[in-house]
């Protein structure tokens, strides 16, 4: 079988076999119309809380999210557990679909307190879709084929961020806040077209080669999410993996935050402002920021991943994070000036958000089907979130008790990335375990 024009042209990034182009391209689809309505909607968010509640009642909920998403996480266990994957992702994206209808149509009729039950929402949202089109890709994708195709999905990630920002950007002048909604859905339920085309596209497949397997047509399990983590060693030390990456990532965000403020308070009283306001000074230099943060994880994306996982793999791509963090944090511990910190966070971010997220799906790989849908959607969830709540802890404490410096919140986050570099150790040395399991049982 010889290789299509297309698989010739993805053949670019990574290496891509004959008869594996077109499901590759629409799995990227798929979490590019995904990614794309999260952030059609997250301009929404942040402009319901901001200009309501307000910014102290913002970084309260991310506590109250946490309590939510065991909840979340319970009921999408229950349901995994009586329906096969293809209903299951249906029945779980409609939902959402329909809550921004209602969302548009409570919005428009002023009902109080919208913003703060919208922000929980979307932070189920971000979270349960995501994890759960992960889930779906490792399923679809044996080891092997995982680390050389999941670069080019992850890269529909990456895309579908940018474009739905610039989406948002342009129609909340001539649409309006609220109608954000209902294009954040439509786009959304586009989605599952695809969700549905590569679960027909793989049966058949199957079905051409195995006319027995029909394991993708039952119910996940009864075992509950929390439970399959707790009492899986390599599940366990991944979800302790995405605690730390978070707790790390938001308190380094914090340390930006606090050394932005500090040089645009310098630089008004020093004239060197250009005439900006302090608010239009920060928003300048976030807006430069996220956009080389973007570029470079595109561009890691593309040409690198693929490569890393080829000639290193999965044991040394999980280290090359907190190497960057640790190296990052050891710098900006001695010279807390912006321009430091501005570039360990932008080598942090985009490689966060290209290398160290495909490495993150692709270690569920050799995982069975019940854990990749149940099990990650636990660790993406509670775990992630859990994070920027052991951080937000972190800053109070060390705000109004402790009066730490930039240096001294650098300093813990130091600390907790040698952990960090010890766990991403052993879990490439397990993952190594359960690749070579699952590949024993299959022969």
């Amino acid at each position: 079988m010889q290789k299509s024009a297309l698989e010739r042209f993805l053949g670019l990034f990574t290496d891509v076999r004959p008869g594996e182009g077109l499901t590759a391209l629409m799995l990227a689809t798929n979490i590019f119309l995904i990614l794309t309505a999260y952030y059609i909607i997250k301009p929404v968010r942040e402009g319901l809380i901001l200009s309501g509640s307000g910014p102290e009642v913002k970084s309260y909920l991310a506590a109250v999210l946490v309590i939510v998403l065991i909840g979340t996480v319970k009921l999408f266990a229950w349901l995994a557990g009586r329906f096969s994957r293809k209903p299951l992702i249906n029945i779980v994206t409609l939902f959402f679909v329909v809550c921004l209808a209602i969302f548009y149509f409570l919005g428009k009729f002023g009902l109080p307190y919208l913003d703060v039950i919208f922000f929980v929402w979307i932070g189920m949202f971000n979270v349960m879709i995501p994890a759960q089109f992960w889930g779906f890709a490792n399923d679809i994708y044996t080891p092997d084929a995982g680390k050389r195709l999941m670069v080019l999905v992850a890269f529909g990630s990456n895309l579908g961020a940018i474009v739905g920002a610039k989406i948002a950007s342009y129609l909340v002048g001539p649409v309006g806040l609220f109608e954000l909604m209902l294009v954040a859905g439509g786009v959304l339920a586009i989605s599952l077209l695809f969700t549905n085309a590569v679960d027909a596209r793989e049966k058949s497949q199957v079905a051409e080669t195995d006319q027995s397997d029909r394991s993708d047509e039952e119910p996940l399990g009864k075992e509950g999410a929390f439970k399959l983590v707790f009492q899986t060693k390599y599940l366990l030390m991944i979800a302790l993996l995405i605690l730390l990456l978070n707790w790390v990532n938001t308190t380094g965000e914090y340390i930006l935050g606090r050394v932005v403020g500090g040089a645009a308070d310098a630089a008004i009283a020093a004239g060197s402002a250009g005439g900006l306001a302090k608010s239009e000074y920060i928003g300048k230099f976030y807006a430069d920021f996220f956009s080389i943060v973007n570029l470079g994880s595109v561009l890691i994306q593309l040409f690198l991943v693929s490569r890393i996982l080829k000639y290193f793999g999965v044991g040394i791509a999980i280290l090359i994070l907190p190497l960057i963090a640790m190296f990052g944090y050891m710098v900006i511990a001695f010279v807390p000036i912006l321009t430091m910190v501005r570039w360990v966070k932008t080598a942090e971010n985009a490689t966060d958000y290209s290398l160290q997220n495909t490495v993150r799906h692709v270690l569920f790989l050799p995982t069975s089907r019940e854990q990749k849908y149940k099990a990650k959607q636990a660790i993406d969830s509670f775990f992630h979130r859990a994070g920027d709540v052991l951080s937000a802890a972190v800053v109070f404490v060390g705000v109004n008790w402790l009066a730490l410096k930039t240096t001294g919140f650098a300093a813990f986050n130091l600390f907790l990335v040698v952990i960090w570099l010890v766990l991403a150790v052993m879990i490439g040395r397990e993952n190594k375990r359960w690749v070579e399991r699952r590949e024993a049982e299959k022969a």
